[in-house]
């Protein structure tokens, strides 16, 4: 059996930004083959599976459609066994509530929230048969204490930790655990969309005095997604400097 066979496969969606590229950097340095989910920039896709050769491969991967979630999950089965998903992919669509408007709300919630949910169903039947996996939702300190500007994105991520809290109740006797992880303010493309206000009282919340490195957030992701993690389940683990205290 080829080395590349015997990795395990892990799921990454969201793959191209800042917290996914460094936790595919991650999972491949502990052991695994990573399927890099990207939306959008297949460029950087491309760049980053040349960057982890060979172990990593890039899928197209829209969580937001049922069809697409499917066939990255199987693309993932026949690299190898399908052990650990990291439900990454996100976006934040802020405005004050009044602004927000319905169609705004309803994307945030079916791309943070909807879209996890879809890859997780996928992904959960090899585990269930393999009776192992690991399963790790990206939140956001946002979803512990709120933020002005962004109730639909809260609103998401705090869905997220339910979801995780019911999930590892259902799974765990089947070797599967499933966590969160909930950064505090890490620098992305993303945040960078973030008005000035609402980006400095993140930054400003946190005692370590500075952004958290999405380095830092990965380092605790592949710790949730190792062996080593077989006793802890149903855990939100905030990555925040130490916003939430």
């Amino acid at each position: 059996m080829s080395e590349e066979t015997a990795r395990p496969v892990a799921i990454v969606s969201g793959a191209t930004g800042a917290i996914g590229s460094a936790t595919c950097r991650a999972l491949v340095a502990s052991g695994h083959h990573v399927v890099v989910g990207y939306r959008s920039g297949a460029d950087a896709a491309a760049a980053l599976v040349s960057e982890l050769a060979p172990h990593a491969t890039a899928v197209a991967l829209d969580v937001t459609d049922a069809e697409q979630v499917e066939a990255c999950v199987a693309a993932a089965g026949e690299l190898g066994t399908v052990a650990v998903l990291v439900n990454n992919a996100g976006m934040t669509g802020d405005d004050l509530l009044l602004r927000l408007e319905p169609d705004r709300f309803d994307l945030t919630i079916e791309t943070n929230l909807r879209g996890a949910y879809l890859l997780t169903r996928a992904a959960l039947r090899p585990m269930l048969r393999a009776r192992f996996g690991r399963i790790v939702n990206v939140s956001s300190i946002v979803a512990l204490r709120g933020n002005a500007g962004q109730v639909a994105y809260g609103a998401a991520k705090a869905g997220l930790i339910g979801m995780t809290r019911s999930l590892a109740r259902e799974v765990a006797r089947k070797g599967i655990t499933v966590n969160a992880v909930a950064p505090g303010f890490v620098e992305s493309a993303m945040t960078s969309e973030l008005p000035d206000q609402a980006r400095g009282a993140l930054v400003e919340s946190a005692p370590i005095g500075r952004a958290v490195l999405a380095e830092e957030v990965a380092h605790a992701i592949a710790y949730l997604a190792s062996p080593g993690a077989a006793a802890t389940t149903g855990v939100v683990l905030p990555v925040d400097g130490g916003a939430a205290i």
